[in-house]
């Protein structure tokens, strides 16, 4: 590895090319104000790959045949993984409680009752959100009532390798019910570990939001969760997102969004809709 003596420069020039690419292959919006962030970030990276200069790894990651590796090494720096047990669980209580009863009442003995119903949690980082649900669902008993199936997918790759370990430290615990983490987590050295009985219940997977190959088979869902990760992105990379979770998810279908971010804005197709004092984006 190399270091530097100082911190590596990112000129105004090279950080709006930069920026753009990103922008482009991730959804990830670095505006001005935040030049210096995006150059701590990856500075790392310009030396790791033997490289003196941002305009160097940007022709790396623009050219190079070797980028899509790369690729993931930059989704790795920039991700983000603040996320916690049982976070804005309102919404997961109306899933719970109100959306999956209405749901098999109106449709699923209707149609089609052996097709699972199927929960996507889009953006998961590091699991805590996927275990939260699965955790949910069976203390309410649904696991035994019906076939569900709990997608977890992140453009991290760092993040879904600890997803996939089921180790965490007490942090993530700090909005759980003392008396859950007991009967889901087992002490260990270097944290608590998820039961094996509810971490198999989730499919992990690394998939990039904007890459449409990537999330055709997990959009089609009834029920998304995709939950402070629009907050870095763009109106542009938010707008193609939704849309094409709107094309993909089944009718009806419910996409869940963070309370610090809105469709509004965007004249999507999804309707707000205020379920049991949740507000839920509904396609009908």
């Amino acid at each position: 590895m190399r270091f530097s003596p100082k911190p590596l420069n990112l000129s105004d020039n090279i950080f709006i090319i930069l920026r753009d690419l990103i922008h482009e292959r991730t959804g990830l919006f670095y505006t001005s104000s935040k030049q210096n962030m995006l150059a701590d970030k990856l500075s790392n990276r310009v030396f790791e790959n033997g490289l003196d200069s941002f305009l160097d790894y940007y022709y790396l990651l623009k050219y190079d045949p070797k980028a899509d590796e790369e690729w993931q090494q930059v989704i790795n720096s920039l991700s983000v993984p603040e996320t916690y047990f049982w976070r804005e669980y309102d919404q997961i209580k109306v899933l719970i409680e109100v959306l999956i009863p209405q749901y098999l009442e109106k449709f699923y003995s209707l149609s089609y009752p052996c097709q699972p119903l199927r929960i996507w949690s889009a953006a998961c980082s590091t699991g805590e959100e996927p275990l939260t649900i699965a955790i949910a669902l069976n203390e309410a008993g649904w696991f035994e009532r019906v076939p569900i199936e709990i997608w977890a997918s992140d453009a991290s790759s760092k993040a879904i390798d600890k997803a996939k370990m089921g180790l965490y430290r007490q942090y993530s615990f700090r909005n759980f019910p003392e008396a859950l983490k007991r009967k889901y987590f087992t002490a260990e050295a270097d944290g608590w570990r998820v039961s094996p009985e509810i971490h198999r219940r989730v499919h992990w997977s690394v998939n990039n939001l904007l890459k449409e190959s990537e999330i055709q088979y997990l959009a089609q869902a009834h029920f998304v969760f995709c939950r402070n990760v629009f907050i870095y992105f763009s109106e542009t990379s938010i707008r193609q997102t939704v849309n094409y979770f709107y094309e993909r998810m089944f009718k009806p279908s419910y996409l869940f969004l963070s309370a610090s971010e809105s469709l509004l804005k965007l004249k999507t197709n999804f309707e707000l809709e205020d379920i049991e004092g949740a507000f839920i984006y509904v396609k009908h």
